[in-house]
């Protein structure tokens, strides 16, 4: 399964976005969409999971859960907005993470794009870092990535200034 990953989107789904995660089957949501128009618009784009951020409003809480425990390929995923890393993760989390034991553990809110091992818990900790342009980061990131089996390849990173949206994003 070829998975496209995004997270604090806030409002924006925009094409040099799109056209990154286009060959994607399905696009994972770490949170903060920021409307419900955005996950309407992603999900007409591509199939979508989801989970709601803490900025989210009732109308996206309606829709998507504080937290989704599933299956890709052989992995069992953990996807939660507030999570944390390795040694720092948020209480509610981590006690997901020890009663769930997941492969994959998937978390947003940071604004920070990062994959680590967590080597005590045996599972990837992956935070898009943020697509959308509200709050401090200076990039927007996105992830998409291949799950066969047991296997997590072919990782590729999408950075785009913050300041650069629309055409002038895609004549970089």
């Amino acid at each position: 399964m070829y998975i496209g990953l995004i997270s604090d989107t806030h409002g924006i789904f925009d094409e040099p976005f799109r056209k990154f995660l286009g060959p994607v089957d399905e696009i994972w949501h770490a949170g903060d969409f920021g409307s419900i128009g955005v996950a309407e618009a992603i999900s007409a784009f591509k199939p979508l999971r989801g989970v709601y951020g803490n900025c989210d409003g009732y109308d996206v809480r309606l829709e998507y859960p504080l937290f989704q425990l599933f299956r890709c390929e052989d992995m069992k995923v953990l996807m939660t907005h507030i999570g944390g890393y390795p040694g720092r993760y948020d209480p509610r989390a981590r006690a997901m993470i020890d009663e769930y034991r997941p492969d994959v553990f998937v978390c947003g809110h940071s604004h920070i794009l990062k994959v680590v091992n967590d080597t005590k818990r045996d599972m990837l900790v992956i935070n898009p870092g943020a697509e959308g342009i509200q709050g401090f980061h200076i990039v927007r990131t996105a992830l998409r990535f291949r799950i066969e089996g047991r296997d997590i390849r072919d990782m590729e990173v999408f950075e785009l200034d913050k300041v650069r949206t629309g055409r002038e994003a895609e004549a970089r």
